[in-house]
Parts: structure tokens; C-alpha cells; sequence
């Protein structure tokens, strides 16, 4: 699915106007009714007072409407209207003298200072300020209105996008003036905040609307940001073939352990065998041989000289995919393992943990990298590649930067992990919640990745079906478990169910 600016979503809505036709005013009044219809699902009862801020623009014109359609299902509604400057949008204003008509509908317009209402717990407020159009940080009396909004204990429901919140960069925008929604009623095409950590306090829980905008446009526009959908994932899953056998399902190197660190071995290593490789070898100190024998005998496992870390590097010649990474450490003679691996690897590697740590240390290192290469840091791992961030958004763009410079896929990892690839697109994930946020978790997607890739995946696809099938799994496993006590071994355990549910064999 494609993520679009706040331009595109104005150039959307004109195509979306010249090819069936329709007007504007009847394109909101269609977004209305199914903001309407979402809000009275929720609310069934007209129990709770309403009240509706709306601004001067489309997006006040949409909370206008709302409240028009409200009123006629029988709720109680108070609109401010702000036109402070005397001057509404066409359909704005339209819609003013719609909702003016209404004779159980409170129209209060707002040209100087606001009185404002005392907001109740039980109140629901409806926030059309401003949408999609903002291009700067509310201030002045928006602002005022934005924190007293904050200040109240009411429900708020958000139109599109909270007020105030940039659709894509809000490095530097002013947080204590955007409105903190409950729910977001989002049309047609998600927004790229949506999917920034730091934006979550405003928008809530999001819930998209189809308002029936052209297909045919959306299809034209272009873009590098992207969210996954099932489907997709669907398509790429290949099916085992009928003669397969272990040496044809791939032969994957995991370069993982040290003492006192096997867990993160033995999590990779599992996760690499659930993901459906033929074979796996794991190559560690011999501290780490009993426990990994005993704990994933389905494992082979090639012994380093030292006896506590990774020292030296192994030819990679037999092995389809190499994962290197998880629980290494950053020992000395771990790095010039490492520095051999990437200059005799031929093909692209998995890169994780330490192994990332490494790299930063040595930054001269990383144009030695194979070509198509995964890295999956995690924020803190990859801004010690690319530089402190300030924020998600600047984050984002940096290692898209990277990504493209040295021709990567960097997986940043998160609740809406970003993979962001040698061409400069930014696939964002959609699956996993909060209780993956545990010890191993990382090692484990690091196995499913390497899984994949052994198995003749393209790096693009075991990079996004892999981020994909490991925070499904996290998903099935906290609907049993709870997010609370959701562990990385559970990960692995609910992989099974992930491949059924992206087949489509759920039931």
C-alpha cells in the first residue's frame, strides 16, 4: 500500500474529482458519512455530548458536515467554527450553511476570542482544525485551543490527522500545540507520522475510512514509502517443491555465541530452523558446544580455536546464506573475524548485534559490506551507523541514505519497522506489538532472515517476509499469551502459525 505526502493526498482528491466525476462539496460529503457512521458504530448511545472544533478549511468543512449528520441521528453536538479571519473555504462554508439550517444543532462561530465550553470525562470532542494541508506548527490562538483540548479529560476523535501534526516531518514542529487524539478517522491513505514512534501520544489509535478515492490515480502517483500488506506477503511465499530435500531447501551459516552469550545463539538457530532451512551450521566457541547440542540438536556446529569468542572466519563457500551477529561480542579477534568474513563472502550477509557494533566502530569497514547485504539494527545500534537522530522521520531518511550509498538493506527494527532498500524505497511493517519489545528478540529475526535467503529468497523479499512472519508470530503469540508475558523463544514457537496464517490456512 502506498504512503503518500500531504500534497499527494490534495492532488488524490482532485483526480479522484475529474475522473468520476464529482464535486468537491460531495467527495466531503461522502468522507463525512463514513466519519459519521465510524463514529456512531463506536457510540451507539446518545449518551455523551459532542462538541466539534473545526477551522476554516477542508478539513473544518469535514467536522461541519459531521456534526450536521450527528444532529439529524438524533446527538447533542456544539460546533466552534473558527474564521478568525473572516474568510472560509468554499466548502467550508457551504457546509456552515448546511449545519445553520439544522434547528437541534448548536452553531457557535468564532471571529474574536473563544469562550471555552467546560469539558466533561463524558464528553467527546471532534477535532477538525486543520488536516493535511498544515505546513507549520499552530500557534497563536490554534495553539491555545490545541492545549486546552489537551487540558480536558474528554474523549477527543480526531479528522484525518490530529491538529497541528505534520504528515511526514515533525523534527521540529512545536508537540505541546498538536491535539493528543484518542482515535485517529484517517481517509483513504495513511499518513507517514502515523508510523513514527514519538507521534503515537497524538494520534492514538488509527482507524482508516475508504472514501472511495480513484484507484486509477492512486495507482499513477509515485512514491518510495510503502506499508506491506498480506497479500503481498502472500504472493511471495514460495511453496516447498514436492522433491524437496535438505539439500535442496539451503545450507545457512550462523556466525552467533560467545560464553556466557549461547542464548542469542541458540534463539537465531532456532528461529533459522523454523523458517524452513534445510540445513544450518552454527559456528561458535567451544563454551557454547554443550548447551547448543543439547538444546537444538537439529544444529550442526563448527567449533572456533578459541574457547570463549569467535576468532577466526570460516570459508562460506558451501553455505547459500551467512547470518553473523547475535550474542559475538566485540572482542578484538571477533572484529578481524568479522573484517575476513566481509572480504571473502561473496554473497550478501546477515548483519546484527555485535556485528553492527563492530562496523560502527570501524566505519571504514562498511564499504567492505557485500553488495544486497541485510543489517538489522535496532534505533540505538543504527544510529551509531549513521549518526545520532532526532527524531524517527530524520532517522528514517539517513538510512535510507545509507541504504542507497552502499547499495543495503537496512532493516531498523521497532513497532513499524522500517526496511529501507538499495533503490530508496522504505517498506514499513505493519505486524508486532509491544510485548516483542524482550531480550532475543532480535536474534530471532535475524535466523528467520538468514532462513530465507538460504532457501533462494531475494534479499528483498527474506528481508520483508521475514520482518513480516516474525512480528505476526509476536501478534499470534501475545493473543494466547498476553504482551506481558510474551518471551522471544514464544516468537519461534508461533512461526508455524504465522506461515499458515499468511497462506491463508489459519482455519
Amino acid at each position: 500500500m502506498k504512503i503518500l505526502t500531504g500534497g499527494q493526498f490534495r492532488e488524490l482528491d482532485l483526480l479522484t474529482m475529474q475522473s468520476e466525476p464529482i464535486t468537491s462539496i460531495d467527495l466531503m460529503e461522502r468522507a463525512s458519512r463514513a466519519m459519521t457512521d465510524e463514529f456512531l458504530r463506536r457510540w451507539p448511545t446518545a449518551e455523551q455530548r459532542i462538541f466539534i472544533f473545526a477551522g476554516p478549511g477542508g478539513n473544518g468543512g469535514d467536522g461541519l458536515a459531521v456534526a450536521r449528520m450527528l444532529a439529524e441521528a438524533g446527538r447533542i453536538t456544539t460546533t466552534y467554527l473558527f474564521n478568525v479571519r473572516g474568510h472560509l473555504s468554499p466548502d467550508c462554508e457551504q457546509n456552515r450553511e448546511r449545519l445553520r439550517l439544522m434547528t437541534d444543532a448548536t452553531l457557535i462561530e468564532v471571529t474574536s476570542e473563544l469562550l471555552f465550553p467546560e469539558l466533561q470525562a463524558d464528553d467527546i470532542v471532534i477535532d477538525a482544525l486543520f488536516g493535511t494541508g498544515l505546513s507549520k506548527p499552530l500557534s497563536g490562538g490554534f495553539a491555545l485551543v490545541a492545549k486546552r483540548i489537551n487540558q480536558s479529560r474528554a474523549t477527543v476523535v480526531s479528522i484525518d490527522v490530529p491538529s497541528g501534526l505534520m504528515c511526514e516531518d515533525n523534527s521540529y514542529n512545536d508537540t505541546q500545540n498538536i491535539v493528543r487524539a484518542a482515535l485517529t478517522l484517517s481517509l483513504g491513505q495513511p499518513k507517514l507520522a502515523f508510523f513514527m514512534a514519538e507521534n503515537q501520544r497524538f494520534v492514538g489509535e488509527v482507524t482508516m475510512l475508504d472514501i472511495g478515492l480513484s484507484a486509477d490515480g492512486l495507482k499513477g502517483m509515485k512514491t518510495y514509502l510503502w506499508l506491506t500488506e498480506e497479500s503481498e506477503m502472500r504472493s511471495v511465499m514460495r511453496r516447498r517443491p514436492l522433491f524437496a530435500h535438505k539439500g535442496t531447501m539451503g545450507h545457512a551459516l550462523l556466525v552467533a555465541g560467545a560464553r556466557g552469550m549461547t542464548g542469542a545463539a541458540i534463539l537465531a538457530a532456532r528461529a533459522a530452523l523454523r523458517a524452513g532451512v534445510g540445513k544450518l551450521t552454527v559456528h561458535m566457541p567451544h563454551s557454547c558446544l554443550d548447551i547448543m547440542q543439547t538444546t537444538v540438536p537439529e544444529a550442526i556446529v563448527d567449533i572456533d580455536i578459541d574457547a570463549n569468542i569467535t576468532s577466526t572466519a570460516v570459508d562460506t563457500y558451501a553455505f547459500q546464506a551467512v547470518g553473523i551477529g547475535p550474542g559475538i561480542g566485540r572482542n578484538s579477534h571477533t572484529a578481524a573475524a568479522l573484517r575476513a568474513f566481509l572480504k571473502n563472502h561473496e554473497g550478501p550477509l546477515v548483519l546484527d548485534a555485535d556485528a553492527l557494533n563492530i562496523l560502527a566502530d570501524n566505519s571504514d569497514w562498511i564499504a567492505s559490506i557485500p553488495a544486497d547485504s541485510i543489517l538489522t539494527p535496532h534505533p540505538a545500534e543504527c544510529d551509531r551507523l549513521i549518526g545520532h537522530c532526532r527524531s524517527t522521520f530524520e532517522r528514517m531518511n539517513l538510512a535510507r541514505d545509507f541504504a542507497v550509498d552502499h547499495r543495503l538493506f537496512v532493516v531498523v527494527k521497532g513497532h513499524y519497522t522500517q526496511i529501507c532498500t538499495p533503490t530508496g524505497d522504505v517498506l514499513i511493517n505493519p505486524t508486532g506489538n509491544p510485548g516483542m519489545a524482550t531480550a532475543g528478540s532480535g536474534d530471532v529475526l535475524t535466523g528467520i532472515i538468514t532462513s530465507l535467503l538460504a532457501q533462494g529468497y531475494l534479499p528483498a523479499e527474506a528481508a520483508q517476509l521475514g520482518v513480516y512472519l516474525h512480528g505476526l508470530a509476536g501478534d499470534l503469540a501475545a493473543a494466547e499469551l498476553s504482551e506481558e508475558a510474551l518471551i522471544a523463544s514464544d516468537i519461534i514457537n508461533f512461526l508455524p502459525k504465522a506461515f499458515l496464517h499468511v497462506r491463508g490456512q489459519n482455519h
